[in-house]
């Protein structure tokens, strides 16, 4: 039956990794669990693994892993002769906004003035390219002004 030979907690190389050895023979299907539930592979994390004899050695891998990654990993690895499993916890990140003692970390009114109302912001975008189109009419304006009435001389001397 399969034997899970080594099972370490995540560090990071280019991905962070959860690294694994299995033993079996035949050799076992590997699969993972997270918090109890089937881990399905995407592109953020997959299982790359080698079979060397007997042993299967391998890392499932996390592409930028947050809070949400956190938790119990287990690996499951089964074949004919039976199944063998186990468990490490895997902390990528904190929660961005911890829940203090008071309760959340902001005041209220710090959170309303950051969760801006959609009309008032299309409102100051259209008022702030407003102002560039004026400023800019403006510019061109000046600068044909200054080429045409600026080249004259005031006293009638050629230069």
């Amino acid at each position: 039956p399969p034997r899970i030979l080594t099972l370490e907690e995540p560090v990071l190389h280019l991905e962070h990794c959860i690294a694994f050895a299995v033993h079996g023979n035949p050799a076992p299907t590997l699969h993972w669990l997270h918090n109890g539930q089937v881990l399905r592979e995407t592109e953020i994390i997959h299982m790359e693994f080698y079979q060397q004899g007997e042993v299967s050695e391998g890392c499932l891998l996390f592409n930028k892993p947050t809070h949400y990654n956190n938790g119990n990993y287990t690996i499951v690895a089964t074949n004919q002769l039976g199944s063998a499993n186990q468990t490490i916890k895997g902390h990528f990140l904190e929660k961005p906004f911890p829940a203090g003692q008071g309760g959340a970390v902001f005041p209220i009114q710090t959170l309303k003035f950051l969760c801006l109302d959609s009309k008032a912001f299309s409102f100051q975008v259209s008022i702030a390219v407003g102002l560039a189109a004026f400023a800019c009419v403006l510019l061109v304006v000046l600068f044909i002004m200054i080429n045409k009435y600026g080249r004259r001389s005031k006293f009638g001397m050629k230069g």
